[in-house]
């Protein structure tokens, strides 16, 4: 039988972005890149003293680690930051788009800038005014296999309460994330993968106060980021995790909304997951 061909790295020898690149998730996607023979590394987040020490310690591996203060809510400061990257590194062959941020409790609660808006600019439309800088150059360039890796949530495909903000910025992002793979297959653009990853809580901070919902355990950094990553390598295009993410979704999908009310609610717990949501300090 004969085997068949293995899907190209795309880290290998790449030039890779992050956002919120200083911490988390983040600074284990960048050791990551590491590990895989990256080329060089853009580490971006509006901390840029934890992420010049991150930098610093990564490059002693050898790989060219450099770190840039971007507040990607400001689109401006985006294409300022690509500049000062493509004058120094040159064009991202990988994308990863991971800085995020939470806001919990009653929807009318939020603020309209300093909640609503704001988490819709960092965890939807950075990604989007993003990834549209860097995709002219990663499909001009088939030289080699490039990737993107967009972290949308859980959240994204199932309604909950005391979070809807945040449910909706990565509702956006899913459906964002894999239309854009969808045109880029359609049109032939074959070496660029997109890979959306859905995870449940993550035990970054962020979701402090969260509880998992039934059979759903939350998930340590080091879990996610591993999941994600392979996920990017392979090319898979969606990636949810744990499992149960996928068995709520197939029983909302089923089910009529009022007897999914009830299960989601009464048997597993889903919408009492965020009651005692604090959220990372400060953030």
């Amino acid at each position: 039988m004969t085997a068949q061909p293995r899907t190209p790295d795309p880290i290998r020898g790449a030039t890779v972005l992050i956002t919120g690149g200083a911490r988390g998730m983040g600074e284990l996607f960048a050791r990551r890149a590491v590990a895989g023979g990256a080329r060089a590394i853009a580490l971006w987040d509006v901390d840029e003293q934890t992420a010049s020490a991150l930098a610093a310690r990564l490059s002693a591996s050898g790989v060219d680690v450099r770190a840039y203060r971007v507040d990607i809510s400001r689109q401006e400061e985006i294409v300022a930051g690509l500049a000062r990257m493509r004058e120094e590194l040159g064009e991202p062959d990988v994308l990863v788009n991971n800085a995020g941020i939470v806001r919990g409790g009653v929807f009318w609660d939020n603020d309209p800038e300093r909640d609503i808006e704001l988490t819709m600019r960092v965890n939807t439309l950075a990604a989007m005014w993003l990834t549209r800088e860097v995709l002219p150059a990663m499909i001009s360039d088939t030289s080699r296999p490039k990737g993107i890796l967009n972290i949308a949530s859980a959240a994204g495909t199932l309604a909950n309460p005391n979070m809807a903000v945040y449910a909706a910025s990565k509702w956006a992002m899913i459906g964002w994330s894999d239309s854009v793979r969808l045109e880029l297959r359609a049109r032939g653009h074959r070496h660029i993968g997109v890979t959306t990853f859905c995870p449940s809580y993550i035990s970054t901070g962020m979701f402090a106060g969260a509880r998992g919902p039934l059979l759903t355990p939350i998930m340590t950094p080091q879990q996610a980021t591993r999941a994600a990553w392979r996920g990017l390598v392979r090319g898979t295009p969606m990636v949810l995790r744990p499992w149960t993410v996928k068995l709520a979704l197939a029983l909302r999908g089923v089910l009529p909304t009022r007897v999914w009310d009830v299960v989601a609610d009464k048997v597993f717990h889903v919408y009492s997951s965020m009651d005692h949501f604090t959220g990372r300090s400060g953030s």
